[in-house]
């Protein structure tokens, strides 16, 4: 299967601009499971997902995405982190927009420091519901709950959206480059706030907790209070003009039986990803 069902020639390694890896990982979530069924959900959602944006009027697909091979059968949270690790280092030797599904936010430890390896002066974006400042939870700092701790560490961080946290996790947290969900709620124009916070090559990890439940259920953690699509998008899109980006993770859907929001609010929120990443570029 082609990702969002694109011709043959959209699809392939030589001709794509992207490329779409899947880490169906969920080896350390510690409450809802359901993780390692979400790129299946995601690229089922993306299929039955029209392609003409009409925000941009484009058509981004005819960028080329090339599905690599999935990573997946972990031994281990650490045999993880080794395997991603070393695919992200081979991968990002492609001169193409390296972005990844999840799996649960703990592949993102990995790929953040191989990123950071190739992209001096990196900064992060992290959109999430939770800090994941731990330095170690259960036994491994390669835990969904410690996500950013190794980024907060080495690169420039700044969260959004963030709303539940040990009170142990307060020490990581640099309050100048969180913005909590309770804080965007009362600031105007929040959006260019926290780009402006963003320097050199930036990186994206877009936990979909971040969403507000009452859009987005289908995910191993809810927490209520969280972002909306057009606060969301809005933000995206400034971030993706004003700075280079370059790459990006989804994680965390777990999908709800019987139910696609989640699944295609994910596929949508992809696309849009991508749309804002090639606006001024040409097929």
């Amino acid at each position: 299967m082609n990702y969002a069902g694109i011709d043959n020639h959209y699809a392939t390694k030589e001709h794509a601009k992207v490329i779409l890896r899947s880490i169906p990982y969920d080896g350390t979530s510690t409450w809802g499971k359901g993780a390692d069924r979400g790129f299946a959900a995601f690229l089922d959602a993306s299929a039955n997902m029209e392609l003409f944006d009409i925000e941009t009027n484009t058509e981004v697909y005819k960028q080329g995405v090339w599905l690599a091979p999935e990573l997946s059968n972990f031994s281990s949270p650490e045999h993880m982190a080794e395997v991603v690790y070393a695919n992200t280092k081979e991968l990002l030797k492609e001169d193409k927009l390296l972005t990844t599904f999840g799996g649960e936010h703990s592949i993102s430890i990995p790929i953040l420091r191989a990123f950071r390896e190739k992209y001096n002066n990196l900064s992060v974006l992290q959109i999430d519901a939770h800090a994941d400042l731990r330095p170690e939870y259960e036994g491994t700092k390669y835990n969904h709950a410690c996500a950013v701790y190794e980024a907060s560490k080495h690169s420039n961080l700044v969260q959004v959206g963030i709303r539940s946290m040990d009170s142990s996790e307060m020490e990581h947290v640099n309050t100048k480059q969180c913005f909590f969900m309770h804080q965007l709620k009362e600031m105007e124009n929040w959006q260019q706030t926290v780009s402006d916070k963003l320097s050199g090559p930036v990186y994206i990890t877009f936990d979909l907790d971040a969403f507000d439940p009452a859009i987005c259920p289908g995910t191993g953690t809810p927490e209520p209070g969280g972002l909306f699509w057009y606060e969301t998008t809005q933000l995206l899109r400034t971030v993706f003009t004003k700075h280079h980006v370059v790459g990006f993770d989804i994680v965390e859907l777990a999908p709800i039986e019987n139910q696609k929001t989640s699944e295609f609010l994910a596929a949508k929120l992809y696309y849009k990803m991508l749309t804002y990443n090639f606006l001024n570029a040409k097929p």
